[in-house]
């Protein structure tokens, strides 16, 4: 009797201000732990599982819901039985669902005879530093998916058509009887196409696709930079039954460089000179990116000093400004001396006593106030 039912609030757990989402979740969960297929000859069960989708299809409708709440299951009896009973409509999207956990496919029942996009495909390229500074065009050889030319994509030898499959008559679903109630399920026979193909394309033997060797031309852009990737639309495998190409990523490997080194948009070079070039002073050919670059180093310049040139560096990808080249300075000391050499460096530190270098001095008084702290 409707007296003694449950409220159907309280079936599902659910308050009574809940949504539809949070309505359709309770269900869900109910369905899934009192499904008559997991507790086989447990009346109890059973019973739960009518009451939790009796509940649902009540309180998953607006207008019966709205009835519900304002008379109870009396008012649902009084509007045509509209709460008596179970009913497999309305609930196809949560039985799919709740499908799905059961036997790890899709309950869909609706066929797949839907367009596929094609799969992506990765390809790796190397390049020089001044390529990945000023851009480049290459040609790369691919294979890839592409659809058949001879059926069109279709999968069928050309003059023949597919057939309706007779299992599910063109549906592209079976009905499967579990418990009490019959839910859909992709036919295995069509593999939910709803049509099968009698006689197969020879080319693409049915599948509507063949690989096939394609070149490609890739334009890198100014100021790219190794690890990085381009995305290339539509040049990925064909679609599936008319569906969209997938895409092409590339990844950009640069090959290191004699001379420079990259930090962003920066190029930094480091050039040697000798040590009477740094003392005296001198001038210099800096190599760059946009040939060689006449630099002026002043006399006493020190081992890593870096000069700055502006504009001498790699494009930034988002625009056309230039970043700069830092040249650092390398001062070598010489290591074969001849005797006449080493007279006049001798005779050079003679006469550095006089004129003591601030440098020096600053780094020996340091050193001597720490030397004496250890002492006390």
């Amino acid at each position: 009797m409707s007296s003694r039912k449950r409220d159907y609030y309280e079936v599902l757990g659910v308050g009574r201000s809940a949504d539809a989402d949070e309505v359709k979740k309770a269900f869900r969960k109910a369905a899934l732990a009192h499904h008559p297929d997991r507790n086989p000859g447990d009346k109890k069960a059973e019973d739960n599982f009518r009451e939790a989708s009796e509940a649902y299809q009540v309180l998953s409708d607006p207008q019966k819901r709205q009835i519900y709440n304002q008379y109870g299951h009396e008012g649902l009896n009084a509007n045509g039985g509209m709460g008596g009973g179970f009913s497999s409509s309305g609930f196809e999207d949560v039985f799919e669902g709740i499908f799905e956990d059961f036997f790890g496919g899709s309950g869909g029942g609706r066929g797949r005879s839907r367009a596929a996009r094609g799969s992506d495909l990765q390809y790796e390229i190397e390049i020089s530093f001044e390529e990945a500074a000023f851009g480049v065009q290459r040609s790369i050889d691919l294979k890839r998916e592409e659809t058949c030319g001879n059926c069109r994509g279709e999968g069928a030898k050309p003059g023949t058509s597919k057939k309706t499959c007779p299992t599910c008559h063109g549906q592209g679903k079976v009905l499967t009887s579990s418990g009490f109630f019959s839910i859909s399920r992709p036919c295995s026979r069509c593999n939910g196409e709803g049509v099968m193909i009698e006689h197969a394309c020879s080319v693409c033997r049915g599948s509507g696709r063949v690989v096939s060797d394609r070149k490609i031309e890739i334009k890198i852009p100014p100021g790219i930079d190794a690890g990085q990737r381009l995305r290339m639309n539509g040049e990925g495998e064909a679609g599936v039954r008319g569906g969209p190409r997938g895409d092409l990523y590339i990844d950009i490997h640069v090959e290191p460089h004699e001379f420079f080194k990259r930090d962003g948009n920066k190029v930094i070079c480091a050039v040697p000179i000798s040590f009477v070039e740094a003392s005296l002073g001198c001038e210099i050919q800096v190599p760059t990116l946009s040939g060689n670059h006449e630099l002026k180093i002043p006399a006493g310049t020190q081992n890593g000093k870096v000069f700055r040139l502006k504009g001498k560096g790699i494009a930034s990808l988002q625009g056309h400004e230039l970043g700069d080249q830092e040249v650092q300075i390398l001062i070598e000391t010489p290591t074969h001396l001849s005797d006449k050499q080493k007279e006049l460096l001798k005779q050079f530190a003679t006469l550095s006593n006089e004129k003591v270098n601030p440098i020096t001095s600053s780094f020996m008084e340091k050193a001597k106030k720490l030397f004496s702290k250890e002492d006390k």
